[in-house]
């Protein structure tokens, strides 16, 4: 039986609703707002090396298969000794080496493990941070690509709560950014360092809050042409279908994105009760209004640019991980977000097929972009890499 006979042969998925009703946390009864919510999560498929022809791709390229088995592969970190992936699931750290040249990531190794939830990765001078929900380590990367001489930083981001995964980069100014969601789906917090970006000064130690009213910012990079910090952020679950939508803001030092209490351009969440010795409307005339709105519930996990030197310069991909909470889902992609003079101004398709009508056989994950613009998206529901190149 081939692919798409069993794509076909799949039962529908029955969707399961329910009500939200915020009168439960206190606002007056003439402001009630009740939001009828539906979940659909498509079937599950496993994969099929065949699968790979279900997929697209924009004309001049092509899209296979890099490696398998992977288990569930989440954020990626591309080096001259292969690819770094972290698996929350399994709290370690594999790197994926093509021996033979022939774009086939056929060696793997566990370079770090015991490091429960490890989700952010990067790389400065020689030495591999990583982070799980509180912790931040750093390791020398030896010769080969393994690691070694493992040094905990510090051990006290908040706790995880409903979103654990944090990622983090270097920004061009040399300091640590760190994204640390919100611990519930749709609260005031009671750690101020909760749904913000921090700075971390690796030299002195010294962290700082960034930016806040992020809700959940795990894709973030910065613009090759302007320097810029940009950022998806995650909007709330069960308020419908259409809202909030999922988010772009332009992170700048010292600013609000309105979370919890606004999404997007600055638009009230009518849901929420007024914040302490204020009202919802007067505190987000304070806050910063997002600068591009997407689909709902597509849920953005990896973020990236493409870099100075390659096609698409200054154009950015972000994987859509998919709905869980949506009548119809939506995103199980990746889309180009199109940038013109530093601002985005449209989205497009770039890799889309992993969602068949009630199946699915594929959430996008991680992405890594090469200096030369081969991209690799990491699937963390059947354990693939796909690398995707022009032709």
């Amino acid at each position: 039986m081939n692919s798409k006979t069993i794509l076909k042969s799949l039962p529908v998925v029955a969707a399961l609703s329910f009500s939200h009703v915020t009168a439960q946390r206190g606002i007056p009864p003439k402001d009630i707002v009740t939001i009828t919510h539906t979940t659909n999560y498509p079937e599950h498929l496993d994969f099929l090396p065949e699968m790979v022809n279900l997929l697209k791709v924009p004309d001049g390229w092509t899209v296979s298969i890099a490696a398998s088995g992977l288990g569930k592969p989440r954020m990626l970190y591309h080096t001259p000794d292969g690819i770094y992936i972290t698996r929350r699931d399994t709290g370690d750290v594999l790197l994926l080496q093509d021996i033979n040249g022939d774009g086939k990531y056929e060696q793997v190794k566990t370079v770090a493990a015991e490091f429960k939830g490890v989700h952010g990765i990067t790389v400065k001078d020689g030495l591999m941070y990583l982070c799980n929900n509180n912790e931040l380590r750093r390791y020398k990367i030896n010769q080969g690509g393994t690691l070694s001489d493992k040094e905990m930083l510090f051990d006290d981001m908040p706790s995880a709560g409903q979103h654990p995964n944090r990622t983090m980069d270097f920004g061009p100014d040399g300091k640590l950014y760190i994204s640390i969601g919100t611990l519930c789906n749709d609260c005031k917090e009671s750690d101020r360092e909760a749904a913000t970006m921090i700075q971390v000064d690796i030299s002195t130690g010294k962290r700082i809050i960034f930016a806040s009213g992020l809700r959940n910012t795990i894709g973030f990079d910065w613009h090759p042409q302007t320097n810029e910090l940009w950022g998806m952020d995650n909007g709330g679950d069960a308020k419908g279908d259409d809202w909030p939508p999922e988010e772009l803001n332009n992170i700048k030092e010292g600013k609000n994105y309105g979370y919890p209490f606004a999404y997007a351009k600055k638009e009230v969440d009518k849901t929420r009760e007024d914040p302490a010795g204020n009202s919802k409307e007067k505190w987000v005339e304070t806050t910063e209004p997002s600068s591009a709105e997407y689909q709902a519930h597509m849920a953005p996990i990896g973020y990236q640019f493409f870099p100075a030197e390659s096609v698409f310069s200054g154009d950015a991909l972000v994987s859509w991980h998919g709905s869980w909470n949506r009548s119809k889902p939506v995103g199980f992609k990746v889309q180009r977000i199109r940038f013109l003079n530093g601002k985005p101004t449209g989205a497009e398709d770039f890799l889309t097929g992993f969602l068949q009508g009630k199946t699915r056989f594929g959430r996008p994950a991680g992405v890594a972009i090469t200096r030369s613009g081969i991209v690799y998206i990491s699937d963390d529901a059947n354990g693939v890499l796909y690398s995707i190149k022009q032709k």
